[in-house]
């Protein structure tokens, strides 16, 4: 089985939002197959349906309520957002979850990163912090939303909220952990790579000319 990996290089998140909803329809019609987005976004916050008031801080920075579970997050230049628009033929969105972590998992280690999983915590985690967060919707049975995986982002964004309801420290990034910053456009190489294995569906690239794109 084959599907469309499309690249929006960086993009403004109500931008990518509308496309993930549209793509999200047109998989529920058939019209449009497996897709997986990545892309890195403009500085943002983004509440899940389980976000507390008390994890929101004031900031200046856009912020967006979402379909999406989980609680408040931050997104930003430097780390690689993935979503998903995939038809759940199955109706298992905790399979799903699992496809997500498995090639975010696979996909550190080839850097040199043994990432693990926590019970009740979706995301990768690497001695205690968090590296990469998810957080997904469900509609017609075709997913939507998806991840944020910290490769070198700034950090210190984080601190405008509690990111998944946690302390802003227990977030890391990549760079972090290797010591310097790493290849940006290998990382997602990799993440796509291992999303396809992961998932049994082929993603091949497409290109898509979007005016609040760039580097596409």
């Amino acid at each position: 089985m084959t599907g469309v990996l499309l690249d929006l290089g960086r993009m403004e998140y109500g931008s990518a939002l509308q496309v993930q909803r549209t793509l999200a329809e047109q998989r529920a019609a058939g019209e449009a197959p497996d897709t997986l987005i990545l892309l890195e976004h403009e500085h943002v916050i983004t509440l899940g349906k389980k976000t507390s008031p008390a994890n929101l801080k004031p900031q200046g920075v856009p912020v967006f309520e979402v379909e999406r579970g989980g609680d408040a997050t931050y997104h930003g230049p430097g780390q690689l957002v993935g979503y998903p628009i995939v038809l759940l033929a199955d109706h298992d969105v905790r399979r799903h979850v699992r496809t997500i972590e498995e090639a975010l998992l696979s996909a550190v280690s080839t850097f040199g990163i043994r990432g693990e999983r926590v019970d009740g915590h979706p995301g990768v985690w690497v001695d205690g912090k968090k590296l990469a967060s998810i957080g997904v919707a469900v509609t017609n049975w075709v997913t939507y939303h998806g991840f944020a995986l910290n490769v070198n982002t700034d950090m210190s964004y984080f601190n405008l909220i509690r990111p998944c309801g946690l302390d802003p420290g227990t977030m890391t990034s990549m760079e972090r952990l290797a010591g310097r910053p790493l290849p940006f456009q290998e990382v997602k190489a990799q993440v796509a790579k291992a999303y396809s294995a992961s998932s049994g569906v082929q993603f091949v690239h497409h290109r898509l000319v979007h005016a609040d794109s760039r580097n596409v």
